[in-house]
C-alpha cells in the first residue's frame, strides 16, 4: 500500500485530492496538511511514502516544505501541484529534491499513475520540463562545474552516455531502444549512477548532468 500525505491550503482541493486516491487500488491518503510546515510535521509523524505539495502554501511553501523534507528523509517522495505549468518553480523545486510535477487538472487516473512512478523511485520528467530546465542551465551556464564534473569520473563510459539521455528526459525503454539493449540493463545502469554520484531518483540525475556540463544546452 502506498502511502500519500495531501498538502495544500485549500482544503476542498486536500479533501478532492483525498477521495480520488482513496479508490484507487494499492494507495491511500494517510493524511493532510494545510500548510508546509503542517506538511513537515506530519511526514515526521507519518511516515507517508509519498507527499502530493501545492506550491504556493501560507508559513512555508512548498519548494521550502520540499527542501525540507527530501533532506530529513529522503526515502520520502515529493510530487509537486501546480494550478499553472509555471517556468518559474521549475528549476527551484527539483533543485529542493521533487521527484516531479503534477497539475491540478489532472485526471484521477493521471494522479494514481504519478503516485505510483515517484513511488517506485522515478521520476515525472516530461519533455516540457526537460525543455525548461534546458533554459534555466542556459542562463547559468556561467557558473563553476569543476567539482561536480569530477563526480562524472567515476561513471563508464556506458553509465556517462545513459546519464546524458536521462537528462533529455528519455524514459528507461527509450534509452534501451536508443542504445539497442535490453531495457533491465539500462534500469542496472541507472541505479549505479544513482549509488556512484548519491542521486536520489533520476530527477537528480538529470539536474547533476546539467550542473556538471555533462549535458550541453542547445538552442538557447
Amino acid at each position: 500500500m502506498i502511502r500519500v500525505l495531501v498538502a495544500d491550503d485549500q482544503q476542498m482541493v486536500r479533501q478532492g485530492f483525498t477521495v480520488l486516491l482513496n479508490t484507487q487500488p494499492g494507495i491511500e491518503v494517510v493524511g493532510q496538511a494545510v500548510d508546509g510546515l503542517d506538511a513537515v510535521a506530519q511526514v515526521a509523524e507519518l511516515a507517508p511514502d509519498v507527499v502530493l505539495m501545492d506550491i504556493r502554501m501560507p508559513e512555508l511553501d512548498g519548494i521550502g516544505a520540499a527542501a525540507r523534507i527530501t533532506t530529513a528523509t529522503p526515502h520520502v517522495r515529493v510530487l509537486v501541484l501546480t494550478t499553472f505549468d509555471l517556468d518559474e518553480y521549475v528549476y527551484e523545486a527539483l533543485r529542493a529534491g521533487a521527484s516531479g510535477f503534477l497539475l491540478k487538472d489532472a485526471s484521477s487516473d493521471q494522479l494514481a499513475e504519478a503516485v505510483r512512478v515517484v513511488a517506485a523511485g522515478d521520476a515525472l520528467l516530461a519533455p516540457g520540463i526537460t525543455r525548461r530546465l534546458i533554459a534555466e542551465f542556459a542562463r547559468l551556464e556561467d557558473r563553476p562545474r569543476a567539482p561536480l564534473r569530477e563526480r562524472v569520473g567515476a561513471l563508464t563510459e556506458r553509465e556517462t552516455e545513459v546519464l546524458g539521455l536521462i537528462a533529455q528526459g528519455l524514459s528507461n525503454a527509450e534509452i534501451a531502444a536508443r542504445l539497442v539493449v535490453a531495457e533491465q540493463t539500462v534500469k542496472t545502469h541507472v541505479g549505479r549512477i544513482l549509488v556512484k554520484l548519491g542521486l536520489r531518483d533520476r530527477t537528480q540525475a538529470a539536474v547533476f548532468a546539467y550542473e556538471s556540463g555533462l549535458v550541453r544546452p542547445s538552442g538557447y
